[in-house]
């Protein structure tokens, strides 16, 4: 199949199942069914699925003898090649003995099917560690670095026989690091990306025999494409693999989960320097992703040499001051959403950078990130995007609009969040966001809506293109009363004329209904994503001055009947964003270092 039908039926990481067409979600419920009734007929006890990639799903269930086990399907809709990886990732597993890589049981074939049996890694990953707690305080830092370099280690003295035959993992990264509080026991998961190195750490050719190397093809790649928000640039070019994409995925690895970023490519704008880590530490760090190839690797010589010098440096934990979020947000109290973001006004960002070129390679990896998400940009707006992306992570609903001029920048925002216990967690990603949004250089206009997947409205089409439905579905909000003097000027999309990255022509009386809207005092955003089979209808609403109640919900029942009569394909939306305290930030292309302090007793005092 093509990687284009896969990613269509497949659930992308963003996407919630809820977005899923009916038939589509119905096809995922029963496959999931079957698996875990297929499972569960082999005498395995508490059968659930704990996750999924490009490649396969993963459940989880119990022995006989209580001991929790994971099996690793691979879909059966992708070719024949692209299966058989899973049972390359089953050899490469079984070629390891490692306290932190869960133990390999068995691979089988049944059919076409292939099913990869494993150990269970016990307890959370740490992206979700990470989404929780927001920034990981130095010692947690130190304390990792010095685990993953003892794994890099034993992955580069592996050997076949006696001949010295290093492993590269090919996707460290924080979601593959699963840690159990409990026991403070670290795994590291998803060989899928593995292969035996063809280069070692000093660039020299590996081979387990003198006629392997005279034999070899020394400029063909085994390098496996990892998750494209943590490799480094010689494993994205498909460099010949070594030692050193592991030194990357652990460099990007302790940068992310420091900073509470979900990616590596924020550095340049908040360096490890200003992450209050030891200086030594954060120097290294930044070495390690560094622009520069031979400064990367004089960096990951030192690291491999000296962390386990540097972890001996006392470092408690100082007391946390309150954080505070450069943009507001509060609290609802409604159930939590199943928060999924849409972002426009995205083409400013792109910037031309030929070199990474990449669209000939037919990877599912790489398609489904690079393709749509990386291609074109510069580091800072991919690592702009990637926290807007992390920012729906939590149960959150809303929007931001950020507008860059010569010397300033502008933010105006509308957040609810519903779990008081994720605020810190949170606060560090909207900082985030707004230090990384500083540092973008470029005059225009971002903007981005934050809904709920369970709320979207979805409407089939017959055979004519006409929408299918019984009743007309109706558009829910919610209503919260303010104060007159809090209300202030309205703020929506098509006031800003044409957007370039929505496609889809509204027919007029849509836009006139959401004109008439927009004289309400209200907050929210729609937005009609109308496809050949089908329309979404993605919403949010806050209705801020309940005396207009019932004229609202008339706008919001025309605007539905309106909406049905959408015949071209595409996205288009709105959103309205009324409050007063608008934010201004200076443009900063950097920022300013700040390390763990030298005497933290005195700190600490």
């Amino acid at each position: 199949m093509k990687a284009k039908e896969i990613r269509n039926f497949y659930i992308n990481e963003e996407q919630s199942v809820y977005l899923l067409s009916h038939r589509d979600a119905k096809k995922h419920r029963q496959w999931l069914n079957i698996c875990i009734k297929q499972l569960t007929l082999l005498g395995y006890k508490n059968v659930e699925m704990i996750g999924s990639g490009a490649f396969g799903f993963v459940f989880a269930g119990d022995d006989d003898n209580g001991l929790p086990w994971v099996f690793k399907f691979s879909r059966i809709t992708l070719a024949q090649s692209v299966r058989d990886r899973l049972e390359d990732e089953a050899y490469m597993l079984s070629q390891i003995n490692n306290p932190l890589v869960p133990t390999f049981y068995a691979f089988e074939r049944i059919k076409k099917q292939g099913i990869l049996m494993m150990a269970r890694a016990i307890g959370e990953d740490l992206e979700k560690v990470s989404l929780k707690t927001g920034r990981f305080s130095a010692a947690q830092i130190m304390a990792l670095a010095v685990r993953l370099r003892n794994v890099l280690i034993d992955l580069r003295s592996h050997k076949n026989g006696i001949s010295p035959q290093p492993i590269v993992h090919g996707d460290i990264k924080p979601s593959n690091l699963v840690w159990d509080a409990n026991t403070d026991a670290l795994s590291l998961v998803d060989w899928g990306s593995s292969v035996y190195a063809q280069l070692d750490s000093d660039g020299n050719p590996v081979a387990s025999n003198f006629m392997d190397l005279m034999s070899g093809d020394l400029s063909t790649t085994n390098a496996r494409m990892g998750d494209v928000y943590f490799i480094g640039e010689a494993q994205m070019s498909g460099e010949q693999s070594s030692p050193r994409f592991d030194e990357q995925g652990v460099a990007a690895t302790l940068y992310a989960l420091a900073s509470a970023q979900s990616c590596r490519f924020g550095a340049q704008a908040i360096p490890a320097s200003s992450l209050g880590l030891p200086k030594e530490l954060a120097k290294v760090i930044d070495g390690m992703l560094s622009k520069s190839k031979a400064q990367r690797d004089d960096a990951g010589d030192y690291f491999m040499r000296n962390i386990t010098t540097m972890a001996k440096a006392y470092l408690p934990e100082l007391d946390k001051k309150q954080k505070k979020a450069d943009i507001p947000f509060w609290y609802g109290k409604a159930e939590q959403p199943d928060t999924v973001v849409y972002s426009s006004r995205k083409q400013f960002l792109r910037q031309a950078d030929h070199n990474q070129q990449l669209l000939d390679i037919n990877d599912a990896q790489l398609d489904r990130y690079y393709k749509e998400f990386l291609f074109d940009t510069g580091d800072t707006e991919k690592a702009f995007l990637a926290s807007i992306s992390r920012l729906a992570k939590y149960p959150v609903v809303g929007g931001l609009s950020f507008h860059w001029k010569d010397e300033s920048m502008f933010v105006e925002s509308s957040l609810i969040m519903h779990d008081e216990s994720l605020g810190d967690a949170f606060s560090d990603a909207i900082n985030n966001t707004v230090m990384l949004a500083q540092a973008i250089n470029q005059k225009g206009l971002f903007k981005c809506c934050l809904f709920d997947a369970r709320k979207t409205i979805q409407l089939e089409r017959d055979g004519t293109g006409a929408f299918k439905f019984d009743s007309l579905p109706e558009l829910e909000y919610e209503v919260v009363s303010m104060k007159a003097n809090d209300i202030t000027r309205p703020h929506s999309y098509f006031e800003d004329g044409k957007d370039p990255d929505e496609q889809l022509q509204l027919p007029k009386k849509v836009i006139k209904c959401v004109f008439e809207l927009n004289q309400i005092h209200h907050t929210g955003c729609i937005i009609f994503e109308a496809l050949p089979d089908r329309m979404k209808i993605h919403h949010y609403y806050r209705l801020l001055d309940s005396s207009k109640e019932v004229e609202f919900k008339r706008l919001l029942n025309k605007l539905m009947q309106y909406a049905v009569n959408i015949t071209d394909v595409g996205v288009a939306g709105f959103m309205k964003l009324p409050y007063k305290n608008t934010r201004e930030f200076s443009l900063c292309e950097q920022q300013q270092e700040h390390y763990f302090p030298k005497n933290p007793k005195l700190v600490s005092l």
